[in-house]
Parts: C-alpha cells; sequence; structure tokens
C-alpha cells in the first residue's frame, strides 16, 4: 500500500504572498477581499494538484511567542501589518476550516513550530508528508519522507534538492540560517557573511559547534565578524531552530486522525461568498446544495475560476487550461506540408519569433513558433546550431510566407511590432496582426507590467520557461540558436501558446470602450510606429561633430572657470571634492544643505541650485553638468547610433509603458532632448531631411489646457478657447481683474505658469517658486484663480473623490489610469496621488488623442500614395519628412486632420500649429 500523505500549509506565508500579488479587489460593503480570494485560489490548485488523506492549514498566533522572550528584539523591524489585510486575516480561518481543512492557531509558537510537530510526528508513523511555504527555515525539516513545496516558484524539494538550492544539507540548515542572520526575523548573524560564505564554511567544518570551536584560524575581516559574533550565534541558533515537540493534544484530542480530509460545508460557504462578491464560487455552492452533491470546493483545475485584479464590477477571471499539451518541431518535409495544410483551415493564429538579437532591425530568425488553440502549437527550427534537424530557409519561406503575408489570417502574439521587423528583415511582411496581448494586458491594467512571464502567473496561474533556464546569463551564456531543438520547442511553442490565451482571454475582459480603443487605437497605431522605426529619421553626422567640438571648448572654459573660482585644480564630477571646495574650502554654509547616506554635505542638482543663487561656483558646475550630458547623450552618442546602411537613425517607440498612454522612445530616447537651453535645441538641428525633402512639424497648442476645459465644463475657459483668445492673456486679466489689452508680458507669463501648473496639482509653495513670489503671494493667485474658473475647482475636487471611491481615473476614451496610492496612509503618498489623479484624465485624454492622429494622418498618406512619411512622435508633436512637390498639400491637410480626431469628443477645438524646416529645429 503507498503511505498516506499529510498536507501543510503555512497559513501565515500564504496570506501575505495573496495579499501582495492581488489588487483592488474588495467585498460590495468595502471590505478588502484579495488576500482572503488569492488565499483561497492557491488552496484550490494546491488540493487539486496534491493527492493527500490528511490535511491542515497553520497560522501565526497573534502576540509574542517563546522567542521573543529569549531575544525581545526578535521580529523588532518587521512592519505593522497593513490596515488593509488585518480584516482579511481575521476572517480567513473560518473560510479556510469550512473549506475542509483543519485549522490550527497555537499560543506561543509560531506556525512552523506547530508544522514541523506535526511533519515529525507523521513521518515517524511512516506517513508522507507535503510542507506547502515560501519559507527557507522549513528546509531543517527534510529528510526522506518530509517534502517541501513552493507553489509560486513552481519548486519542490526534497533533500537532494536543498543541497542544489542551498548548497548544505538539511541537518545543517539551522548551522547555515544561524550563520547568515536574518534581517526579516531581526535575527542576528555574523556580518558580511552569506549564502556562499556558510555554506562554504560548512562544507569545510560541518557545523556550527565546529565553526564556533575554530574561529581563530579564519582570516582577514571576515574572521574579526566570526569571532565578534561568538557570544550570540548559540542564541542565533536557538531562534532559528523549529520546534518539534509542541503540545498540540487540546487541538488534536485523536492526533494526527483529526487532520483528516474533509468535504466542503456548502450550506455556511454560501452566504459568506455572497457577503465577499465571489460569484463564480457562490454559484458552485449553490449547485452543489441543489444536487445535493458534496463534491471538494471549487470546479476542476480546468474549469475556470474568479480572479479579480480590478474594481469589483468588472470581475476578471483566469484562463481555463487545456486537458494536455500538444507541442512538437516541424523539421521534415512531410512535417511542413501538414503544416501548411493546417494553417489554409484557420482564420487566426499565435505567432512568435526565436532571433539573434533583440535590436529589431538586426535581429535574424533562429525559429518560429504557432499556435493553433489553447495547449496546440508548433516550432519551426531555422538556423540552430543543429542543421541536420531542420529544414532549409528557402523551403521553410516559400511554404510559410504566403500565411504570414495573408491579411486574412489573424495573427496574434507578444510585442508583434518587434516580430513584424524581424520577418521584415527576411523580406516578408506580416499582416493580419489582430491581436496582441502585451497590448490587451495595457488595455487592461495599464499599471502593471505586461512582460509574457508576467501575464502568464496572472491570468493562466502558470509558471513559464525562462530564456535564461535554457540559455543562462552573463559570459557563460549560449545563443538560442545553440539550444537543443526538443529544448527550443517547448519554450517557443509556449511562447506563442500563452500569448494566443493571454490574448483571446484579456479581450473578453474588456468593456466596449475599452475593445474599441484596443482594436481602433493600439493595434493601429502599433503599425504606424512599425513603419516610423522602419523609416528613422535622416542625421546630420557633420552638425553632430561641429556641435560636439563646441561643446567640448565650453566645457574646457567652464572647467576653468570653476578652477579659478575654486582657486585650485578640482574633479568637477567628484561629489567628495566638490563638497570640500564648497563646503570647507569656500565656506558656504551648510545650514538646510541635505546630507548624504554616509554623513556628508549632498552635492546633487537640488542642492546645487539653491546655492546657485547667492554663490557663482555652483551655478558654474550646473551648467557645466548640463552640457557634458548633452555632449555624452546626444552630440557624441546619436552618431555612434546612425545605421549604417540608411544613413538614419531608427528608434523603438514603446506602446506599454506609461500608464497615461504617452509612448516612450529609446534607443535613442528621441523624447528627452532638452529644448529649454539654447544648447539643447541646436541638437534638434541634426534632424533634417534627405535631398529634395523638408521638415514638418505640425504641435498640438495648449492641448491638455483644451482638454480641462472640456472636463471642468468651465464656462469662462471654454468660451476663450471656442473664441481662439489667447487663454494666458485671458487668464491674467481674470487674475489681475484688468481688460486683457492693458495684460503685460510678466503678468502672462505668470498666468501661463498658473495655467499649467494648477493642472499639474501645484500648490502655493511650487507655484511661489516657480515665480519667484512669496507663498503668500501665490496662495492669492491661486484662490483668485479658482474663484474665476470655478468648474475647474470643482472638477479638481470631483476627481480626486472619484479617483479615491474607485483607485483610478479615466481618459475620455475610457482608459482606465490607476492611482495605487489614493489611499495610501501616508500624507504624501495620497498627496501625490491625488495630483496624478487630476492630471492623468488630461494626459490620458492628450495621447489618446495624438495617437488618434497618428492614425489618420498615416491613412491619409497611405490612401494618396504620397511620399511623405511620418518620422517621429515626441509627446504632443508629429514630425513628417515631406518631398517638396508634397509640401502644400500637407501643410493644408496636416492641422485639418489633426483637428478632426478631437471633433465629436471635445467641446472646444483643437488646433495643430505646422511648421517647415530644412531640419526639426529650423521647423519650430
Amino acid at each position: 500500500m503507498t503511505a498516506p500523505t499529510l498536507l501543510l500549509v503555512d497559513g501565515s506565508s500564504y496570506l501575505y504572498r495573496a495579499f501582495y500579488a492581488l489588487t483592488h479587489l474588495t467585498a460590495p460593503n468595502g471590505m478588502p477581499t484579495n488576500a482572503i480570494y488569492g488565499v483561497l485560489k492557491m488552496l484550490q490548485k494546491l488540493r487539486d494538484e496534491t493527492p493527500h488523506e490528511y490535511c491542515a492549514v497553520v497560522f501565526d498566533a497573534k502576540g509574542k511567542n517563546f522567542r521573543h522572550t529569549l531575544y525581545p528584539d526578535y521580529k523588532a523591524t518587521r512592519p505593522p501589518m497593513p490596515d488593509d489585510l488585518r480584516p482579511q486575516a481575521d476572517k480567513l480561518p473560518e473560510l479556510v476550516q469550512l473549506m475542509g481543512w483543519k485549522v490550527l492557531k497555537i499560543n506561543d509558537v509560531e506556525a512552523d513550530d506547530v508544522i514541523g510537530t506535526l511533519a515529525v510526528q507523521a513521518a515517524t508513523q511512516n506517513m508522507r508528508v507535503i510542507i506547502s511555504t515560501g519559507d527557507k527555515d522549513m528546509a531543517q525539516l527534510v529528510n526522506d519522507r518530509i517534502t517541501l513545496v513552493n507553489t509560486m516558484k513552481d519548486e519542490t524539494l526534497d533533500e537532494n534538492g536543498v543541497m542544489t538550492k542551498f548548497g548544505v544539507k538539511p541537518t545543517q540548515i539551522r548551522d547555515f540560517l544561524a550563520l547568515m542572520g536574518d534581517k526579516v526575523d531581526n535575527v542576528p548573524g555574523v556580518e558580511k557573511c552569506g549564502e556562499k560564505t556558510a555554506a562554504k564554511w560548512l562544507a569545510e567544518f560541518n557545523s556550527l559547534d565546529e565553526i564556533m570551536r575554530r574561529a581563530d584560524e579564519f582570516k582577514g575581516k571576515i574572521g574579526d565578524n566570526l569571532r565578534a559574533a561568538l557570544p550570540q550565534l548559540p542564541l542565533s541558533y536557538e531562534l532559528v531552530t523549529i520546534k518539534t515537540d509542541v503540545d498540540l493534544s487540546a487541538e488534536l484530542p485523536r492526533g494526527l486522525a483529526d487532520l483528516s480530509r474533509q468535504t466542503p460545508m456548502w450550506a455556511e460557504l454560501a452566504p459568506q461568498f455572497r457577503e465577499l462578491g465571489f460569484k463564480t464560487w457562490l454559484k458552485e455552492a449553490e449547485s452543489h446544495l441543489s444536487t445535493g452533491e458534496s463534491g471538494d470546493l471549487f470546479a476542476s483545475a480546468e474549469t475556470e475560476a474568479q480572479t479579480t485584479f480590478r474594481q469589483p464590477e468588472n470581475e476578471i477571471t483566469l484562463a481555463p487550461q487545456p486537458n494536455h499539451l500538444n507541442y512538437q518541431a516541424i523539421t521534415t518535409p512531410e512535417q511542413l506540408a501538414d503544416l501548411v495544410a493546417r494553417l489554409q483551415s484557420c482564420s487566426q493564429i499565435g505567432l512568435d519569433t526565436e532571433t539573434t538579437s533583440l535590436d529589431p532591425l538586426a535581429a535574424q530568425l533562429v525559429g518560429i513558433s504557432i499556435a493553433f488553440a489553447a495547449g496546440e502549437a508548433v516550432y519551426i527550427p531555422i538556423s540552430h546550431a543543429f542543421a541536420a534537424q531542420q529544414l532549409d530557409w528557402e523551403t521553410i519561406s516559400g511554404s510559410l510566407k504566403p500565411f504570414l503575408e495573408n491579411e486574412s489570417l489573424g495573427k496574434i502574439g507578444q510585442n508583434l511590432k518587434y516580430d513584424q521587423h524581424v520577418f521584415k528583415n527576411h523580406g516578408i511582411d506580416l499582416k493580419g496582426i489582430v491581436g496582441d496581448a502585451m497590448l490587451a494586458s495595457y488595455i487592461v491594467e495599464s499599471h502593471k507590467g505586461h512582460g509574457l512571464d508576467e501575464l502568464a502567473v496572472r491570468w493562466l496561474g502558470l509558471e513559464t520557461i525562462t530564456y535564461e533556464s535554457l540559455c543562462g546569463k552573463g559570459a557563460k551564456a549560449i545563443s538560442f540558436a545553440d539550444v537543443d531543438i526538443a529544448q527550443a520547442t517547448e519554450y517557443a511553442c509556449q511562447d506563442a501558446d500563452f500569448a494566443l490565451r493571454i490574448e483571446s482571454h484579456l479581450k473578453a475582459q474588456m468593456d466596449a470602450q475599452q475593445l474599441e480603443m484596443y482594436e481602433k487605437m493600439e493595434l493601429p497605431v502599433a503599425q504606424v510606429l512599425f513603419a516610423m522605426e522602419r523609416t528613422g529619421v535622416f542625421i546630420d553626422r557633420a552638425e553632430l561633430a561641429q556641435q560636439s567640438a563646441t561643446l567640448g571648448a565650453e566645457l574646457l572654459s567652464l572647467e576653468q572657470q570653476a578652477f579659478d573660482l575654486a582657486g585650485q585644480p578640482f574633479n568637477l564630477n567628484s561629489p567628495k571634492q566638490l563638497q570640500e571646495i564648497l563646503f570647507d574650502k569656500l565656506g558656504i554654509p551648510t545650514k538646510g544643505v541635505k546630507k548624504t547616506a554616509k554623513g556628508g554635505f549632498s552635492t546633487d542638482e537640488s542642492v546645487l541650485e539653491k546655492l546657485a543663487d547667492d554663490y557663482p561656483l555652483p551655478k558654474i558646475i550646473l551648467q557645466n553638468r548640463s552640457l557634458a550630458k548633452l555632449k555624452s547623450t546626444y552630440t557624441d552618442k546619436l552618431p555612434e547610433m546612425i545605421n549604417a546602411q540608411t544613413g538614419r537613425v531608427h528608434t523603438n517607440y514603446a506602446q506599454a509603458v506609461a500608464i497615461t498612454g504617452r509612448l516612450a522612445s529609446n534607443n535613442p530616447n528621441l523624447q528627452n532632448i532638452p529644448i529649454r537651453t539654447e544648447a539643447g535645441r541646436k541638437v534638434r538641428r541634426a534632424f533634417s531631411a534627405q535631398q529634395g525633402y523638408v521638415i514638418v512639424s505640425a504641435d498640438y497648442s495648449q492641448i491638455e489646457l483644451r482638454i480641462m476645459a472640456h472636463l471642468s465644463g468651465d464656462a469662462t475657459l471654454q468660451a476663450a478657447f471656442q473664441n481662439n483668445e489667447d487663454v494666458h492673456r485671458r487668464t491674467a486679466a481674470e487674475v489681475f481683474g484688468m481688460l486683457p489689452e492693458n495684460i503685460t508680458p510678466e503678468q502672462r507669463r505668470y498666468a501661463k505658469t498658473i495655467n499649467f501648473g494648477l493642472i499639474y496639482g501645484m500648490g502655493s509653495y511650487g507655484l511661489a517658486k516657480s515665480l519667484g513670489i512669496d507663498n503668500v503671494s501665490a496662495d492669492m493667485f491661486i484662490k483668485r484663480y479658482f474663484a474665476r474658473y470655478v468648474g475647474v475647482a470643482d472638477y479638481m475636487q470631483r476627481t480626486k473623490e472619484q479617483a479615491a471611491a474607485l483607485g483610478y481615473v479615466e481618459t475620455l476614451f475610457g482608459r482606465r489610469l490607476y492611482l495605487p496610492d489614493i489611499q495610501a496612509k501616508n500624507a504624501m503618498a495620497r498627496a501625490g496621488a491625488e495630483r496624478a489623479a487630476i492630471n492623468a484624465p488630461m494626459q490620458g485624454t492628450a495621447s489618446d488623442l495624438i495617437k488618434r492622429a497618428m492614425i489618420a494622418v498615416q491613412q491619409f498618406l497611405l490612401s494618396g500614395s504620397l511620399k511623405s512619411q511620418l518620422v517621429m512622435q515626441v509627446h504632443d508633436e508629429l514630425v513628417l519628412e515631406v518631398a517638396q512637390d508634397e509640401l502644400d498639400l500637407i501643410r493644408q491637410k496636416l492641422p485639418e486632420i489633426m483637428a478632426s480626431v478631437g471633433e465629436g469628443v471635445l467641446n472646444v477645438p483643437l488646433l495643430a500649429e505646422v511648421g517647415v524646416g530644412a531640419n526639426w529645429d529650423d521647423a519650430h
């Protein structure tokens, strides 16, 4: 007979893991339920996948335990339980018990000690014991009958597993932990002794006792640290030792027999699920009650279960899992023929590529994976090192190209813009992109990560095979082409399969507005970005060389000025030397100057900016830093990034980064070219056009203020835009109580700062600093502003209240902008979230509008078969390279197209200002 199994769960570990893994889940009565739901879901999965006859979930009891008596500072550094977790921790044990688990909480000991006692008792009775935990301390219990499982990492630790992971035997774990100490539990150890050192010492000396006995033999600083720790090491050993003799007779009068697996108590669970808002589980409970079945809790792992990651009114569920996986490699002509036949009957597929580089324009194909349905995919190796096991590229390309270029065959993947570039590198125009898991995730949960590994855990409940597990990392890493084809097949098929499953599942979670944004905005704009990246922008190398030389001369001059002011040469980039010069030699007062972590006085930018008002040297240092950054980041770096074949720079636009919907540009970053200084603006002169073309810039004018006018409904602000007035002059007139024609340039500047500052949530302190006035005057200006623009004040208050109630705000197009800190206990964090809540709908709507404009402009260019092309998008600006013979048409149509995307959306007009020049700077 097979030995019976006892399954023990570290409930306290599960509780915290679930709390921090899930967010935005509350019951109808407002009680947070993310931890409760997460623990029940994990227990469900564990119960389904781990056959057992006996089980218990063990929680830590409240209050101190015997370890605090031994060491009063035990766990002293741990933060208190979060307020949102406290009521869930109280509620959870009751629910777990109703599910059919024995629940234990024992005073004066920890959950580890109860688990250790039960595990040892069961093992001595020849039972098999499985402990589900993420706590490394538990490894000391492992033997031939006791095993640990960590479901979050899909990790199982038997005796060999402990040795592999920690480098020590289970019997040495206590010695190991005592040497290292435990910062989480505030257990002291040997300073600077980490896992590798502790394992090395135990491999040589076998035990803590022997290490302590021979402490004089240890050399260097670490030896000194060991000898200093000798008095407290026995205590540390005792603190990390799990008790295995806890008296459980009162809770388990029949011993382990009281841990037998029970069926759920459906009648009691149903009202609990109703109260908590767990609708799917409520249906499950009611179904069992109506049929009289006593089956185990929840449906099996293959059926749908409710995992909410957003607000409760929009439930999101884990995707169903297939019953089995069918992944195979295509390595023979017959298999390729079967694949072609299968593709002929498909309407859509999951698609992924394995390549030689992360640079999309340089990457070459190593293999292609295609998924047909959940759990069913193939991998076509192309350039693996094992040439005998793969078909030649000409054969593969000839068979697959018609399908890849067929717009009627839908393609779904993960960041397919990258794969589109890779196929284009091989002469294939990938068409028919109808879905992208990364972009779908961005629509549903903009505030979270969108990598496939993370999405698989969050939406499928599955860990992926990682690239590093196949190829390694660092100097010893191999290329994917060197990976065994069988392993490559499983990895690559999983990518295509998971992307297909996740995209389909996330799409089903979207409401009508989100679906429209996904299909009509994010997917189409990805195609515009692909074309822009492919085209690139022409860079004048000679112009950059001249600017770099000029900057170099200016830097030398600034350096000499700094030396003269300091009275000696010094390294301008050395904080230590600069600190000595400023505060010691020159005697600049240090009152109010913040300190560094090491106790010295800071010389960071914020400090130098304050000092620059009164002292010349800090001003020189700031100028030097600004020019040095400009030179290293742009005038020196950009020439290195010019593509040798095209003579252009090809940036990459990241679409799923900013929660507001804004695009990010990298390699190079075109969004951050400084334009507030003359030297920074000059860099844009290097962005030019090929012969016969000019650069055209179209920039939305005051778009966020226009959106504010619409959102707030403020009649005065709306009238200014509807009548095409100078809105800053109008604001100045309102604030200063004067006629618009009498406003001075200085007053208009004040009004402009107020207009833009307040939509970013600026307070009186920030406004005072920006205008160089006192706080009282700034406060007066703000009060006058809100007295004239009552609608704006109402909008700001209304938005903060909505954000606090829902946890998010929305753009006019339905993009949700989540604000995790909107109900934070920390006042500064909460205030920051409130400022973001006010601005995010404006910035997010502006981002949505510029994307709509990009799509519309691209459609116009393509429909007219024009030679002119979009080459850059920077914040609220589109940059085109325009053929001379098309310039008049573009100048006429571009502002019309960009204004039209706001029609029917905003009740104030959009205005796009167009400039033309031989280069980007001249076009402004």
